[in-house]
């Protein structure tokens, strides 16, 4: 082979240095490319995570609030909640002293989403009875008190006469609704 004189070594060295500029220029064009795209998704996943700490902090408030009032709405049957909800009523009356007379059940007003309503009588001492109140909400089942009077019983001195109207609340109606279209 035989040598290369002084013009085409500085032929080669110029052709090496544009091959490695236009090399250095394509690969960066690659690698900006690559980076804008890494930006791209780095913000993405900033957004979805800001997206999650929303859902999160709702969940955990109605986790709170289902700990609070122990209901569970996805344990709740349509089928079972009324004869539950009366059940629940009638054991935290018995265990705070408070007598129930008949306990009057009618269905509910679908438009209002309601499963029933309930009319309860009884009678028993002041602090009963409040504590029997105070229970209420957190019997586990979706209950509203729609009325509340308390007087005293002329036939029994000493205890008040207590009477109740109670709505039972459709959870799967609620669950249903559709967003409102503005």
């Amino acid at each position: 082979m035989r040598a290369l004189t002084h013009r085409e070594n500085r032929i080669v060295r110029l052709a090496g240095v544009v091959a490695a500029l236009y090399v250095i220029f394509v690969g960066g064009k690659f690698l900006e490319a690559r980076r804008a795209e890494y930006r791209k998704l780095l913000n993405e996943g900033q957004q979805l995570k800001q997206e999650l700490r929303a859902y999160e902090e709702k969940g955990s408030a109605v986790k709170a609030l289902m700990e609070k009032f122990k209901l569970d709405p996805a344990k709740l049957s349509k089928a079972t909640t009324v004869a539950e909800t009366s059940a629940a009523i009638q054991k935290a009356a018995l265990g705070g002293g408070v007598q129930f007379g008949p306990i009057r059940e009618s269905p509910g007003r679908r438009s209002a989403r309601e499963l029933a309503t309930m009319k309860l009588e009884g009678s028993g001492p002041l602090p009963a009875l409040l504590t029997f109140l105070h229970r209420l909400d957190s019997l586990g089942f979706p209950i509203v008190l729609d009325s509340v009077q308390i007087g005293s019983d002329p036939m029994k001195p000493g205890l008040l006469k207590l009477s109740l109207t109670i709505i039972i609340m459709d959870f799967e109606q609620w669950k249903a609704e559709e967003p409102p279209h503005a």
